[in-house]
């Protein structure tokens, strides 16, 4: 009500509607994400004069610089909350309360359960407070809030006064005392913010600007574009070196780290090319070093070590709480555009029980149509995401994918973790900045293809019928199709032409060639 309290039937006053969304840091989020915003933060903030700090401020004095600006940049990931080493951390919006990390509450109740998805993650939560245009606003979606930061203690001595003053009857006041916790934390710990100005956000990479459809962004884009191809060549060497000198599997890898899902036709997603990495080394450190280069070239990401102990005994899929009348996130509640590294070479023989089962079943679903199911005990519901899954296998994955790269390895290092670790040090700062606005550009890109080379394809793929209509299946032309899109896209192209399609067809049939070839060698294992 925007009325005095004495004027409530004035024809002046407006009733609104107001929201409130339980907010995370951007689950997986790389370190060098955290520092670009820790240096543009530390750089533009200035002391408020009007700023008081209470007592209970020195759990929260890391986050000062939150406290004290409502500029973009890192407060640009859905609400301001900030991590141990004070920067502004990135937000993940949730339309149900959450559980993941156990922070103990100053009056020593139970742990309180910060409801991250992944382990490990640092940063603390938020409930963002939003009075006009939360509809917009989805499950997970990353967003940028401008607003008033409230962590004043009377909001917990209120809630925790209320309790004891209930009326109700035990097994009613239970449930109440556990529902209070989750959805009135103490303010010191989940801070409340009053939502001024929010938006959503097409990325989290700092090194690209925020909205890239003013002019000033598009200048940054067309300078960029002009010098695409040598950090196309650059990026192409630095990843070739990492697959010990398999061209062809980077090749593979750039057109996968720069997919996204661009659209759906009915449940089929459009754009997604999941790739099985096959062939890769089980005895060395090989795919954690793989990891660790990745994470240093895409805003977030996360490794899942797949084993029977870890599909047996992880939560993949949020499901709700009924007690605490909250959402329980899972592994797989990931922001739009996260790399998820699945590392099958850790799998060996086992039992799955039930929860594995239906682990796999949602690494299955979320890879094949790019959804997340939801369990409401009764039900479950199905949530769109838009996840780059790179699996590393030894032989053939058991999960499905869009595309099996089989490694063919050219140098053997007597050392791999010295040899992975020294690809890093040998890139220029520079040159790695440049690879992460690449790879994050690309996939923001619009593409078509126009009529005649519509035609022209549509020509080749009945030739290539014509001579042997088993080589060639719906499926093949597809695939060709998505591969020649990300080549376009990967050269800065925004359409296909002739060129590119030809060299989608050689890349395709260099990738079977391969996959034959092993087949030969290992009989079924392909």
């Amino acid at each position: 009500m925007w009325a005095s309290a004495g004027d409530l039937n004035s024809p002046q006053t407006v009733t609104s509607e107001r929201q409130t969304f339980y907010c995370v840091p951007v689950p997986g989020e790389s370190a060098w994400v955290k520092e670009a915003y820790i240096s543009a933060s530390q750089a533009r903030v200035s002391p408020s004069t009007s700023y008081t700090p209470s007592r209970h401020k020195r759990s929260y004095e890391e986050d000062e610089d939150m406290d004290l600006h409502p500029s973009k940049q890192k407060e640009q990931h859905m609400g301001s909350g900030g991590d141990i080493h004070g920067c502004v951390e990135p937000k993940r919006l949730e339309t149900e309360a959450s559980a993941g990390h156990h922070v103990i509450s100053p009056n020593c109740s139970p742990p309180l359960d910060l409801n991250f998805p992944l382990p490990g993650e640092k940063g603390p939560a938020c409930l963002v407070k939003i009075y006009e245009s939360w509809e917009s606003f989805k499950v997970n979606d990353v967003l940028e809030v401008f607003g008033v930061l409230s962590v004043d203690p009377v909001l917990s001595i209120v809630n925790s006064e209320e309790r004891d003053s209930s009326s109700l009857d035990p097994m009613e006041c239970m449930d109440t005392m556990e529902e209070q916790r989750v959805h009135s934390p103490p303010a010191s710990l989940v801070p409340r913010i009053h939502v001024i100005l929010a938006q959503k956000l097409q990325h989290i990479n700092p090194l690209l600007p925020a909205c890239l459809n003013e002019e000033e962004s598009k200048t940054f884009v067309s300078n960029f574009m002009s010098e695409l191809s040598p950090v196309r060549a650059e990026l192409l060497g630095f990843l070739t070196h990492a697959l010990l000198g398999d061209s062809l599997a980077a090749e593979y890898l750039i057109l996968h780290l720069i997919s996204t899902v661009y659209g759906r036709r009915d449940v089929l997603p459009l754009g997604k090319f999941t790739v099985n990495l096959s062939g890769c080394p089980r005895s060395s450190a090989f795919t954690e070093h793989l990891y660790r280069l990745i994470q240093q070239l895409v805003p977030a990401s996360y490794h899942l070590r797949m084993s029977i102990e870890s599909m047996n005994h992880s939560r993949f899929i949020p499901h709700k709480d009924y007690t605490a009348n909250r959402l329980v996130s899972g592994l797989l509640q990931l922001a739009s555009n996260t790399s998820l590294v699945i590392d099958e070479t850790q799998l060996e023989q086992g039992q799955l029980d039930t929860a594995g089962v239906h682990n796999v079943t949602a690494l299955g679903n979320l890879i094949t149509w790019q959804k997340v199911d939801y369990d409401f005990n009764y039900h479950r519901m199905e949530f769109p995401c838009n996840i780059n899954v790179l699996i590393t296998s030894e032989g053939r994955s058991l999960l499905p994918s869009d595309c099996q790269v089989h490694l063919q390895p050219q140098i053997i290092p007597p050392n791999m973790e010295e040899y992975m670790s020294s690809l890093l040090t040998a890139v220029l700062p520079s040159v790695l900045n440049k690879f992460r606005i690449y790879l994050s550009l690309l996939r923001l890109l619009d593409y078509s293809i126009s009529d005649e080379v519509t035609k022209a394809v549509e020509e080749d793929f009945v030739e290539m019928r014509k001579n042997n209509p088993e080589s060639v299946t719906a499926d093949d032309l597809h695939k060709m199709l998505l591969v020649a899109r990300f080549l376009s896209l990967s050269a800065g192209q925004t359409t296909l032409s002739r060129e590119r399609w030809l060299r989608a067809k050689q890349l395709e049939a260099l990738r079977k060639a391969r996959l034959q070839q092993q087949q030969c060698v290992n009989g079924n294992e392909l």
